[in-house]
């Protein structure tokens, strides 16, 4: 991966992972689809705090589909921190296109939902309120699930032990952590 342009690259992405992050994105994957080779590989650093996991889920589809569809070799560098959210962008890419900075920090965690529910009226439009909270309960754990086989694909890793590790607690591990559990290929 020398031939990459490590300090320059194509995509560049820093910030909270939203509708903003996401236009960034587009524009800078739609010039770079044009401008760089398509035998040449495509660099996208990220760094993130976090953000919407539905806008993260986007982007990574996006990611995936360049790269099947066109047969395009995309890299992924992490940069300084990728939390929450952007562990989801990072998942989209094959563990050998994944890169870290040495100072990168990961941070792993269970989906968060906020939201409050308000029960008022007949006792069966109440159930439904209910259910329809829970269905997004159950909707996000499946993705959740999807996502960290995504993850793990290809590490030292099973889907197993990342649970255990997010289960217990936020996990937040270092760029050298994270190739010794296999889920990065290089630290820069």
């Amino acid at each position: 991966m020398t031939d990459l342009p490590w300090l320059d690259p194509h995509i560049r992405l820093f910030g909270t992972l939203d509708d903003d992050m996401y236009a960034a994105f587009r524009e800078q994957l739609n010039q770079a689809r044009k401008d760089v080779a398509h035998d040449q590989p495509l660099l996208l650093e990220l760094t993130t705090s976090g953000g919407d996991a539905e806008t993260a889920r986007r982007m990574a589809l996006d990611v995936t589909l360049c790269r099947e569809r066109e047969q395009r070799r995309i890299v992924f560098l992490g940069k300084s921190f990728v939390y929450s959210a952007g562990i989801t962008v990072m998942a989209a890419f094959p563990v050998q296109d994944r890169c870290l900075t040495r100072d990168t920090e990961l941070l792993i965690h269970e989906r968060r939902l906020e939201r409050t529910v308000q029960l008022s009226g007949a006792l069966r439009s109440n159930l439904a309120v209910l259910r329809a909270a829970i269905a997004e309960i159950e909707s996000g754990q499946r993705l959740e699930r999807e996502g960290f086989r995504q993850l793990v694909a290809g590490s030292k890793m099973s889907v197993e032990h990342l649970l255990a590790k997010v289960l217990e607690s936020d996990w937040y591990l270092c760029a050298d952590e994270a190739k010794a559990e296999g889920l990065v290929s290089e630290v820069i």
